[in-house]
């Protein structure tokens, strides 16, 4: 195990009472690369080059964001024998991170890369699968062990050691360069391809050349505004989320549970060490009114609907600041590819927090895309195919993201909303998943997506 980077002191501050920053992806926007994949170019050290200077490298892909997707991505393809710059506007992995839950999807992509085990050796928490609890009632108890191992549960695992141990992996290539503290502010065309990036940072700034330049800086994606690319919000999820979270010295959960209570909804699920991670989901714009009713008023709103945290809710939540507002919503791209760049994760199609999926998606965006990367690399400078080639991506990857926001607008609708037709299909509906073959079914679905994702382990070099 590795401590995480260390920060500069530049990222973040404490959490305050509103938050608009990311919270599924890993950190903000980064930077580009580009040339034609000349293993005689390739970049080194860390390419700030004299203080107010313009430096320049050459790589065949430059990655922007090193979140899970990016960094992914990156060690896929360094291992696949391709010269990889990463570029991150952060300076280290200090931020506090939100979304923690790997579906067994995204944890087989992880243990073929041989980075699982090194993350979860920092802390981590397993989970036997969902359950929706309604007041004392179990409604819904989606099964994890009904899948094939050995990945058949749910983990809890802390963002930060999942990069670092990523990022380490990357670092053991002398093909990879890594670009700390690196904001992205333009993009370069020739030709009408997308060819290089610039980033500023604290030395100058720096333009790397690329035959692709990948998009994977989150759902604010400056890659995909730069690229003038439209980002639609769509109509899935109409809640806000307060997150925070609470020590705990008893029995931790084994179930990620949404409980739901009085017209109210929590996610809560265990995490490492000893603490659970709270979402409470609330209409959408509410939460200056419920502010209003003060610290009290909310712990007791909490409290009402969580009465076997009671006494951790009015003992920890000390005052507003400890709850975080999350702006939460469902965005996907116009489009995912432009001729020499490409778009995954969060910055091509962003999901709600509902069934835990943004990090399994990009995951499996990273894992789908490797090959079709390498053949692109495989072709001739200039060569039409390897648009195709991009745009074959994006055909293939559409329809497993199409699949989840559908899926996803009906968790909501039959989880969150309060109505008697959804009170009358909630309690059938769970029968039909735990006792037909619907609930397997369902729960390889929301487990692998709609098609299981494999890594290519058989382009890796020795």
């Amino acid at each position: 195990m590795r401590p995480p980077p260390s920060g500069d002191g530049s990222g973040p501050g404490p959490y305050a009472r509103f938050h608009d920053r990311e919270h599924h992806d890993a950190l903000g926007p980064c930077l580009p690369g580009g040339g034609a994949g000349q293993d005689e170019r390739r970049p080194e050290g860390d390419a700030h080059g004299p203080a107010g200077q313009h430096a320049e490298l050459h790589a065949d892909v430059c990655v922007i964001g090193a979140g899970p997707a990016g960094l992914t991505l990156a060690l896929l393809l360094l291992r696949s024998g391709a010269t990889v710059a990463v570029a991150e506007r952060s300076r280290g992995f200090t931020r506090e991170f939100r979304g923690e839950i790997l579906q067994p999807g995204g944890l087989r992509v992880l243990d073929d890369l041989g980075v699982l085990a090194a993350a979860s050796g920092h802390g981590a928490q397993s989970h036997t699968g969902f359950q929706l609890v309604d007041g004392r009632r179990i409604l819904l108890d989606i099964d994890y062990s009904r899948l094939t191992g050995p990945h058949n549960h749910l983990l809890a695992l802390n963002q930060r050691h999942l990069l670092t141990e990523l990022l380490h992996a990357c670092r053991q290539h002398p093909r990879f360069t890594y670009l700390s503290g690196h904001r992205l502010t333009s993009l370069t065309t020739t030709r009408e391809r997308y060819t290089a990036a610039t980033t500023r940072h604290a030395a100058g700034h720096t333009t790397v050349h690329a035959r692709v330049i990948v998009g994977a800086d989150g759902r604010y994606s400056q890659t995909r505004r730069l690229a003038g690319i439209r980002h639609e919000r769509m109509d899935v999820f109409d809640h806000d989320v307060v997150w925070f979270k609470l020590r705990t010295s008893g029995p931790l959960p084994r179930h990620v549970r949404v409980h739901r209570n009085a017209g109210q909804a929590f996610l809560v699920h265990a995490s490492h060490p000893r603490t659970l991670s709270v979402g409470w989901t609330i209409p959408h714009r509410s939460w200056n009114t419920l502010a209003g009713q003060g610290i009290e008023g909310v712990k007791d709103r909490i409290a009402g609907a969580l009465p076997a945290h009671r006494r951790l809710v009015h003992d920890q939540l000390d005052g507003l600041g400890d709850l975080t507002l999350l702006d939460v919503f469902a965005a996907r791209a116009g489009t995912w590819t432009a001729p020499g760049l490409v778009l995954i994760g969060d910055a091509a199609h962003t999901h709600s927090p509902l069934g835990a999926q943004g990090i399994n998606l990009a995951l499996q965006d990273a894992a789908t895309l490797h090959p079709h990367l390498l053949d692109v690399l495989g072709t001739a400078q200039g060569d039409p195919r390897a648009d195709e080639l991009l745009h074959r991506y994006a055909r293939q990857r559409a329809p497993a993201v199409n699949s989840v926001f559908r899926f996803q607008t009906a968790q909501a609708k039959t989880m969150l909303r309060t109505s008697p037709l959804a009170d009358t299909v909630r309690p059938v509906l769970a029968r039909l998943v735990q006792h037909t073959p619907l609930g397997t079914h369902l729960t390889h679905r929301i487990a692998h997506g709609r098609t299981p994702v494999a890594t290519r382990t058989d382009l890796f070099r020795p």
